[in-house]
């Protein structure tokens, strides 16, 4: 019995001693077996990460798309004011953020109200709601300040109107021509432009123009539909007369006036004549392709052209005005009535076929964003009476227009169209 009871303590003895190492070990491996769990925690949270940006993403995305183009978030407000009296039944009158981001998408509107390119779908000449305040009471005959890119916004809601007319010497901050090739933008010629208005030094119209609180601008065509009119005084009446290229002046007065305040041209469209360049008007050029910068310098520093190469006709060689008397349109204007008003093709930002607004419908969206009341004469083009002249001083017939494969005569008139329904400009010839 007594061995028997050494043995029992004997073994007790091992036991809790077994048990003490079991426990060593077990504090011994409980930091392997807490970084075991860390690293199981970070794969799970490594898993959910993307996932939780990409929801983030997906959640906000409707209000990062209210500020592409140049857009402020209230921009989107517009057209729901306007629509209350315009287009109520087409869109709910709650004016919450969900709406707003169904109007605007990726830069474009796309309600059902509003066409592929982004104006209002039902249009007519009466004030909205919310213009009728301010220009209802005006007595007849008023000018309207701020009146036309009132009404554009109205039914084209991504129209900002802060759009310089010329450039100047801060031209290298627009961005939204220096990432475009001529004719859309600046890109490869900024150091010949800086050339050009170092010399030129005037960036505005003129003294007397530029103060006006209130300019009324009229864009004279050069179409066939002018002859006979007898607008001419008419015409005279505006505050600021643009004319297009070679279309001349005199000789045709009681139909087209007499004053002229700018001419909006590029190299194979103006004058070779120097008798017809008029006096106190204002040469504005425009640029298709880059050669034309360099027959600019040309003319303002009075240099011999050397050659004609990477012109479609001849040129002038000599333009008799003085550099303080020549201005660079903005490229912007022709950026913004190809792709954003016309729906023309981007083509990569270059030129190529079909997808350049006439020299008329660039010089109405300059008008658009600097001038308060628009109006035009001299501008449609009948297809369907191809033996109509195509312009008051010359007999070439309308069916030469068909020779064009820069220009898509259909979809531009589609817009002008618009802005004639709407009255944001007024058609003194009635051909758009």
């Amino acid at each position: 019995m007594k061995v028997v009871f050494m043995k029992r303590n004997i073994d007790f003895g091992e036991k809790a001693r077994n048990r003490e190492r079991r426990k060593q070990v077990k504090q011994q491996m409980a930091p392997c077996k807490f970084l075991r769990t860390m690293k199981v925690t970070h794969k799970l949270l490594f898993a959910l990460c993307p996932m939780l940006v990409l929801g983030f993403i997906y959640y906000s995305s409707g209000k990062l798309q209210l500020h592409l183009w140049g857009y402020k978030s209230l921009v989107a407000v517009r057209p729901l004011v306007s629509l209350k009296s315009a287009q109520a039944k087409a869109l709910p009158t709650v004016t919450t953020e969900s709406t707003m981001v169904d109007i605007v998408s990726k830069g474009k509107v796309v309600d059902s109200a509003f066409d592929n390119q982004g104006f209002l779908l039902t249009l007519d000449a009466k004030l909205p709601v919310e213009l009728v305040h301010q220009y209802g009471n005006l007595s007849t005959g008023a000018c309207k300040p701020g009146y036309a890119a009132a009404k554009m916004a109205a039914i084209f809601p991504k129209f900002v109107k802060p759009a310089p007319m010329f450039l100047d010497r801060n031209f290298k901050r627009l961005a939204k021509v220096n990432n475009y090739l001529p004719p859309f933008g600046l890109k490869t010629q900024e150091r010949v432009i800086d050339t050009i208005l170092t010399a030129t030094k005037i960036f505005g119209l003129s003294p007397v123009l530029d103060r006006l609180s209130c300019k009324r601008c009229i864009i004279v065509g050069n179409g066939g539909i002018l002859a006979n009119k007898s607008l001419g005084s008419r015409i005279d009446e505006y505050d600021i007369v643009v004319r297009l290229n070679q279309a001349p002046v005199k000789g045709y007065t009681r139909d087209v006036g007499t004053k002229t305040t700018m001419r909006i041209t590029y190299p194979e469209g103006a004058f070779q004549n120097k008798s017809h360049y008029e006096k106190d008007s204002l040469f504005v050029f425009m640029a298709f392709k880059p050669v034309d910068f360099k027959w600019l310098r040309n003319m303002i520093f009075r240099e011999k052209l050397k050659g004609t190469e990477g012109f479609w006709k001849s040129v002038a060689q000599n333009v008799p005005k003085e550099p303080s008397e020549m201005r660079i349109l903005n490229p912007y204007f022709i950026q913004e009535a190809a792709f954003q008003f016309i729906g023309l093709p981007m083509n990569n930002g270059l030129m190529g076929k079909g997808n350049i607004p006439t020299l008329g419908t660039v010089a109405i969206t300059m008008a658009l964003h600097n001038c308060d009341e628009v109006a035009v004469a001299g501008f449609g083009y009948d297809m369907n009476t191809p033996n109509a002249p195509l312009h008051y001083y010359e007999t070439v017939q309308m069916s030469a227009i068909k020779e064009s494969w820069t220009h898509n005569i259909v979809k531009e008139k589609e817009f002008l169209q618009k802005l004639v329904k709407a009255n944001i400009i007024t058609d003194l010839t009635n051909g758009i």
